[in-house]
């Protein structure tokens, strides 16, 4: 017989952890309903007006289709506030090279949530920090702990289907400014290598979903969706579309969303097979990539961050976006057609991001087009070439200050098509 599906309900205020979970007899902490085995069509309410200090709440269940899981709120007044402080700690590891020796690949992560290997499920209208607070730990430490708001692992579930993240606030998350792909800052989703991949298939993700968050005070990423240990395989220049169908992910959007000071990045896709990214705005990216905070790296580059833009995707769209104000560094420009194939950005608008307006990011960049979109005093440069191949920028509204550049110095090279473009003095 089929098992009904239930509401577990979560009071830090009225609680107790010896009742049974009811609306009039909810529960009291996370560590009651980690140990709660959910099944499909379950879900978890957090009473509104709830402080759950110092909790965390890590799931590996997995719903379906028809009987998706639900994390959310229940009642009148504030969200329900989860704060890490640091707690919810796990092991991250790649179990293999990534695609540069100076990426991180394993060490601890903090997460005040983390979906390990779940499906079918959504999580929405929370507010959740992670400040850490670690006796003794200075900001910049060379190996500090490495903090997310909301982690998703992929490892030993194949491919992950329908994880939704809707209408969360993430802020206050003090992680680790130097490990550019362990779980680090506002929201990153990631994908482990299995134990048995021959049993379990390649770890990826499809339908997954971050729309109407605001991510605020994160280091380092704002929004990640998704490095692959399968990174290898997404070397080569014109990337196949089989290709995502065997290894990448499929069905991605990241909308509607506003994330403001990320200490790097702010929203950015990876091994997606047409993705979308519409509707966001990043503001003040980029503000821990300067010599005052980025000081320990060691043998780990990657003093480099933009605001919203794909990697090794294929076909990306991304649309109707604001970035302003990114702050300089060896980037900081609002877009990057990074390293990917066939990306289209269209109908955005950008405004004084400190290092140009966007850069096509050297030769493995190829087939992208920039139409439609308007740049505002955009300084240091508009575009940076970058050394890439074929750029088409047409049929957009570029307003710029005397003295800035069309072409950011020491960011030419390459080969582009500009024509049918407005240019404004300001």
């Amino acid at each position: 017989m089929k098992k009904l599906s239930r509401t577990y309900y979560v009071s830090s205020l009225n609680g107790n952890d010896r009742n049974d979970g009811t609306r009039d007899c909810p529960l009291q902490t996370l560590a009651t309903v980690r140990n709660i085995s959910l099944q499909p069509g379950d879900k978890v309410l957090l009473e509104r007006g709830s402080v759950f200090l110092g909790q965390y709440l890590h799931l590996s269940a997995q719903g379906t289709k028809d009987e998706p899981i639900v994390i959310g709120a229940y009642g009148d007044g504030d969200s329900p506030v989860i704060h890490g402080e640091g707690q919810g700690i796990w092991y991250q590891d790649y179990g293999t090279e990534l695609d540069a020796p100076t990426h991180t690949k394993e060490g601890y992560v903090s997460s005040t949530v983390l979906l390990y290997d779940a499906a079918y499920i959504t999580i929405q209208d929370l507010v959740i920090t992670n400040r850490g607070n670690m006796i003794g730990e200075e900001y910049s430490a060379s190996h500090k702990m490495n903090r997310t708001g909301v982690a998703i692992v992929a490892k030993n579930g194949g491919t992950l289907r329908e994880i939704h993240l809707k209408n969360l606030v993430i802020r206050d998350v003090n992680g680790n400014v130097y490990d550019k792909h362990m779980n680090n800052g506002g929201i990153y989703f990631t994908c482990l290598k299995p134990d048995d991949e021959e049993k379990t298939g390649v770890a990826r993700y499809e339908g997954a979903s971050v729309t109407g968050c605001f991510v605020k005070r994160v280091s380092r990423w704002g929004i990640a969706v998704g490095y692959t240990y399968k990174c290898r395989e997404f070397m080569s220049v014109e990337l196949p579309e089989d290709l995502y169908h065997i290894y990448g992910h499929r069905d991605i959007r990241i909308a509607d969303n506003y994330v403001k000071e990320a200490g790097g990045d702010s929203i950015t896709v990876m091994y997606a097979l047409r993705p979308v990214i519409e509707h966001n705005t990043a503001d003040s990216s980029a503000g821990e990539m300067n010599d005052r905070i980025y000081r320990f790296p060691e043998n780990r580059m990657g003093k480099v961050a933009a605001a919203i833009w794909p990697w090794k995707c294929k076909d990306a769209l991304l649309q109707y976006n604001e970035a302003v104000d990114t702050r300089l560094n060896q980037d900081g420009m609002a877009w990057d057609a990074d390293s990917g194939d066939g990306t289209l950005y269209q109908y955005n608008y950008s405004r004084m991001n400190e290092g140009g307006c966007v850069m096509f990011c050297l030769e493995e960049a190829v087939h992208n087009t920039f139409r439609h979109n308007v740049s505002y005093d955009d300084l240091g440069g508009t575009i940076s070439p970058s050394m890439n191949p074929d750029a088409y920028i047409h049929h957009n509204v570029f307003y710029r200050r005397a003295g800035v550049p069309f072409v950011r110095e020491n960011m030419d090279g390459g080969n582009y098509i500009e024509e049918d473009n407005e240019f404004y003095d300001i």
